[in-house]
């Protein structure tokens, strides 16, 4: 089917702009020997693993459900780190994982010799304590106070010993300049334990795929890692492998007036796309411009009850009316994933289109799925 059939809201995953950040990816991996796993947080639609599968090496976990799918769904190589584990849930993490990593000094007593004689590799998530983000602090791991990663001062040889890697995930939606800073980081606080590592993680939050991403400069930092310590490179990006790929479908209900035009469109910030309020963030719209920067504009809401669900203003070159239809661009990473049914809202759909515009529906949601999650 069209896009234009589908119903709304759906979220329209283009393959053709998938495969060309995959591609980007895989052309990495070829010139510089380094891992690239695809970060399921940030994007797991796994009907589509089997053929990001054929680009990547695998996956990458924050929790046992998420393991359990990369498995499942991709089935190549599956990592894991989560804050804490669950003693229940750990011998399952031990079957489906071969990388886990740790998270603290009494994480490693713990688990360390669990994850060895289950002839896994164990790791441990190190605070470079360098931060390199001016924006956005709710994502930044290396903030005061953080609970991820550990820290120089409390890491000694005897806990070291057995360990095989080192992971740090300091970035967000960033160049290569800010892992470059981040590498002279973690080379001065761990170096002494860098050409004792089997591998190094340089975790996600690399914007490779972004049209002005420095390429060359993070070959320099992957090759600095393999050539001087021996090690290993994995890198985890999310947003990176499906970036700019995805359209959330959206259809204008009402418009009423209240000192400016609002459109109540059916899909909703707060349900749909809960990064717009979370770091906030305004998410582009195809054929619109900023408040005033065109001929119209409006404010663009939903139907919840929270006052501040609030996607935008935008203006367009036409007036828009009700049943109209919108498309929110990059809304692939960090939407489906992160969606709820607050208010009874609807879930959207999940479509995909092909290289010659046809749409195939994956799955859609109703009322039944809003109602399973209760009781």
């Amino acid at each position: 089917m069209r896009k234009e059939e589908l119903r709304t809201p759906c979220y329209i995953v283009q393959k053709e702009k998938l495969e060309e950040n995959l591609r980007i990816l895989k052309r990495l991996r070829e010139e510089t020997g380094c891992k690239i796993l695809l970060a399921q947080k940030a994007f797991s639609m796994y009907f589509l693993y089997p053929f990001i599968g054929k680009y990547l090496d695998g996956t990458t976990a924050s929790g046992l459900y998420e393991a359990k799918l990369g498995a499942e769904e991709m089935g190549k190589e599956n990592h894991i780190f989560s804050p804490a584990y669950k003693e229940g849930e750990f011998d399952e993490i031990l079957s489906l994982c071969g990388h886990i990593v740790l998270n603290s000094p009494s994480q490693i007593r713990k688990y360390k010799e669990r994850i060895r004689q289950a002839g896994k590799s164990p790791g441990i998530r190190v605070n470079p304590q360098c931060s390199t983000q001016k924006e956005h602090a709710i994502y930044d791991p290396c903030a005061p106070g953080s609970r991820l990663g550990t820290v120089r001062e409390q890491l000694s040889g005897e806990l070291m010993e057995g360990i095989e890697g080192i992971h740090f995930h300091t970035l967000c939606e960033q160049n290569s300049d800010a892992l470059e800073v981040t590498l002279k980081a973690v080379e001065e606080k761990f170096g002494c334990w860098l050409p004792k590592m089997k591998w190094i993680n340089f975790g996600g939050g690399h914007h490779i795929t972004r049209t002005d991403y420095n390429i060359p400069r993070l070959i320099r930092c992957i090759r600095h890692m393999q050539e001087t310590y021996g090690l290993e490179v994995y890198l985890e990006p999310g947003e990176a492998i499906a970036l700019n790929a995805g359209t959330l479908l959206t259809e204008v209900l009402e418009i009423v007036e209240n000192e400016k035009k609002i459109a109540i469109l059916d899909t909703s910030a707060a349900c749909h796309m809960p990064d717009v309020l979370e770091m906030p963030y305004r998410p582009p719209l195809k054929d619109s411009g900023n408040a005033g920067e065109k001929a119209f504009t409006y404010r663009l809401s939903s139907c919840t009850c929270l006052a501040g669900d609030v996607i935008g203003d935008y203006s367009f070159d036409k007036q828009i009316h009700v049943g109209d239809k919108l498309y929110f661009q990059d809304m692939a990473i960090y939407s489906m994933v992160k969606n709820n049914t607050f208010n009874g809202i609807p879930l959207p759909g999940i479509a995909v289109m092909k290289e010659d515009g046809d749409c195939e529906l994956i799955r859609t949601f109703g009322y039944g799925d809003f109602k399973g999650r209760l009781a």
